[in-house]
């Protein structure tokens, strides 16, 4: 069962919400949802937080580190939860747990080393006896709200880098996968964390999300989420910082002299894993019309061998969507497809909440599978004439997340990625290569700003100037 986490305790909400397992709809556990008294009670405390705390750098290192070793220790427990609340097979779970103790310690890392600029005074004409230097100052209270496809390690990259910085945080999981975000805060108390300094707050994005955003006292939003909800945050945030990772249309591109036995396993993975909902799952896969027939072939075998279905069964790769209704809806797509031309190569059918991992052929511009975000294991193979028609097919979508390019010319390489409008461009890696490490985020429709815990802290800090005359 979850609660909420408020003013450091623990408390029931207002109300429950059931939750079951995305595969056999079994009751597993409840949601507790906040009431809005709670929810101002929440921010006044995490308000108060951050004037209180006397925590260190140093501190909030030890802090994260220890929270890191814990989830590495509880492995099993989060994988458990995966499985139920959001469909996870046993390899996505792991995957996640693994990367967020990595997020964890990257974000420990980066709270030792927080620092400023030494400022040129002298450079400008007429100034002397002056020196000036930045320092990065906590903004205050973070509020993170996060998506269902990475329950865990999302909301690592959110609350890491902000108690690194020395903010507070008030946490809106997605209400899909509560129990994860449970897990973690409490791995995060148990680490030594003041508790005031967390709030856990659950329910629905149009009611808790909407009262959170209407807080003039919360100093900066980080979300993960559609471009839908991504732009009412933004207008009602104002003046106010944000951080928006958006909806996302992933392109990959495979040229001529692309190694294909390197590429069809990445290719795989990003476009089926967590049952293609990842932002930046491979929705178009362009492919040079030399080399097209033959790929494709290779593409259909592989995928043939990928098992579908139960996510507590080790063979299984793809499992279940977040719900029923999402995956009818993609099935819907795909039907849509068929009847305007498209064809099958793979995949296409649905048991339940199971959508099979699907390779579409002869796909139009007009066509939702093409146009709109499927969020779902579905990969359109698309010809293209010359590399100049491949970045024009890529870079025609309103979004720019991130994109694949397979090549073994470093010149194509070299060439191909400035041109290409996405916030990511890997070179012999597919669309979804990420690590943790790096700065992640989007231009155009797929939002602004970069988590990756060294990008991620300086957002969520002020740049303060400090000038001394002597």
């Amino acid at each position: 069962m979850s609660k909420l986490l408020i003013a450091g305790t623990w408390v029931d909400g207002a109300s429950v919400d059931t939750l079951r397992d995305k595969y056999s709809g079994r009751v597993f556990g409840t949601m507790a949802v906040a009431s809005s008294a709670q929810i101002g009670e929440a921010v006044t405390a995490a308000v108060a937080a951050v004037t209180e705390s006397s925590l260190t750098p140093y501190d909030r290192y030890e802090i994260l580190m220890a929270a890191s070793r814990l989830v590495a220790e509880r492995r099993d427990l989060f994988c458990g939860l995966m499985r139920d609340e959001a469909g996870f097979t046993r390899a996505d779970g792991e995957n996640e747990v693994q990367r967020c103790v990595q997020t964890l310690q990257l974000s420990a890392e980066e709270a030792k080393r927080l620092n400023g600029d030494l400022v040129p005074m002298h450079a400008g004409k007429g100034v002397k006896d002056r020196i000036g230097f930045t320092i990065h100052a906590p903004r205050g209270v973070i509020c993170a709200i996060t998506p269902f496809n990475s329950p865990l390690n999302t909301v690592a990259h959110k609350v890491g880098p902000a108690l690194a910085g020395g903010n507070s945080v008030v946490l809106k999981p997605s209400n899909h996968t509560p129990l994860s975000a449970v897990e973690l805060c409490r791995a995060l108390l148990d680490a030594g964390l003041p508790p005031r300094l967390l709030t856990l707050i659950h329910g629905r994005g149009s009611q808790v999300g909407r009262e959170l955003l209407a807080d003039q006292r919360i100093a900066y939003y980080a979300f993960t989420g559609s471009t839908e909800v991504g732009r009412e945050i933004q207008q009602a945030a104002g003046l106010r910082g944000t951080q928006l990772e958006l909806g996302s249309i992933a392109s990959t591109i495979v040229c001529e002299d692309a190694d294909t036995d390197m590429a069809i396993p990445k290719i795989l993975n990003a476009g089926f894993r967590k049952a293609g909902q990842v932002c930046t799952s491979v929705q178009r896969l362009l492919i040079d019309r030399r080399i097209y027939d033959d790929f494709v072939a290779k593409l259909v075998t592989a995928v043939a061998g990928v098992k579908a279905g139960d996510p507590g069964d080790p063979q299984t790769l793809v499992g279940p969507m977040i719900s029923q209704a999402h995956a009818e809806r993609a099935e819907q797509w795909i039907c849509e497809a068929i009847e305007g031309g498209a064809k099958v190569l793979a995949g296409g059918t649905r048991d339940g909440s199971v959508l099979a991992p699907t390779v579409l052929a002869d796909v139009s511009e007009t066509m939702r599978v093409y146009c709109s975000e499927i969020f779902a294991p579905v990969i359109s193979v698309i010809p293209f004439d010359g590399v100049d028609d491949a970045v024009v097919r890529a870079n025609d979508s309103p979004y720019g997340l991130a994109a694949g390019l397979f090549t073994a010319n470093l010149h194509v390489a070299l060439r191909l990625a400035p041109r290409l409008r996405f916030g990511g461009v890997h070179v012999n890696e597919a669309s979804s290569a990420r690590a943790d490490v790096m700065p992640f985020g989007g231009v155009k429709d797929s939002g602004f700003g970069r988590e990756g815990p060294a990008y991620a802290i300086r957002e969520m800090t002020e740049e303060r100037l400090i000038t001394i005359a002597y």
